[in-house]
C-alpha cells in the first residue's frame, strides 16, 4: 500500500509538472516581471504578446476583465468591460463563440480565470494577453479613458503591483 500511495504522489507531482510553461510563449521586457506572471499562470488560456496583439488589433474582441474603476482610469483603446468579480454571461451573448478574444486585466492573472470561464461557455478562441496592461503601457502603446481619451496612467491595483509599471511609460494609480 505504502508503494501505491508513493506512486500515486509521484505521478500527481508529476502531471502538475506536465502543466508548465509553453515553450513558445512571449516574453516580457522586464525579466523579473517575466517572472512573475509566468509563475502566476497556470496557461489554461493560451496567451498571445502585446506586439502580436498590437499588430493585429483589429482582428480580435478585445475584453478588459478588471474592475470598473481600473478600466475607467484607462484601458486599451477598443476594449469592452466585462470585469471579474461582477463578471456575468449576459454581457457576452452578443459576441459570438467562434470569434477571436483577447483578454487582459492588470497581470493576465485575472484574464485567464476569465478565459477558462469563456471557455467553458464554449467560446473556442480565447486568449490571454500575455503582461495584460502593465506589458501593454510598458511597451509604450497608448491607452484611453472612459471618454476615448489617450491617457499616460494606469491603474495598478495596489502599490505591491505597481512596481510592475515603469514609472517613466505611465503615472500609477492604486
Amino acid at each position: 500500500m505504502k508503494i501505491f500511495k508513493v506512486l500515486f504522489l509521484f505521478i500527481f507531482i508529476s502531471s502538475i509538472g506536465c502543466a508548465q510553461v509553453p515553450q513558445d510563449r512571449p516574453h516580457l521586457e522586464n525579466e523579473k516581471f517575466d517572472t512573475r506572471v509566468t509563475e502566476l499562470l497556470s496557461f489554461s488560456v493560451p496567451v498571445i504578446s502585446v506586439q502580436d496583439l498590437k499588430k493585429n488589433q483589429s482582428d480580435y474582441i478585445v475584453l478588459d476583465a478588471r474592475e470598473k474603476e481600473e478600466f475607467d482610469i484607462s484601458h486599451i483603446q477598443g476594449a469592452k468591460y466585462i470585469g471579474y468579480k461582477k463578471f456575468n454571461k449576459k454581457m457576452m451573448t452578443d459576441i459570438p463563440k467562434d470569434s477571436k478574444i483577447v483578454l487582459y486585466c492588470s497581470v493576465g492573472y485575472r484574464s485567464e480565470k476569465i478565459g477558462k470561464k469563456l471557455q467553458k461557455m464554449g467560446y473556442t478562441n480565447v486568449q490571454n494577453l500575455f503582461g495584460s496592461i502593465f506589458e501593454w503601457v510598458n511597451q509604450g502603446y497608448t491607452v484611453v479613458d472612459n471618454l476615448n481619451h489617450p491617457v499616460f496612467k494606469v491603474h495598478t491595483y495596489n502599490k505591491k503591483w505597481s512596481q510592475w509599471v515603469d514609472e517613466n511609460k505611465a503615472i500609477k494609480i492604486y
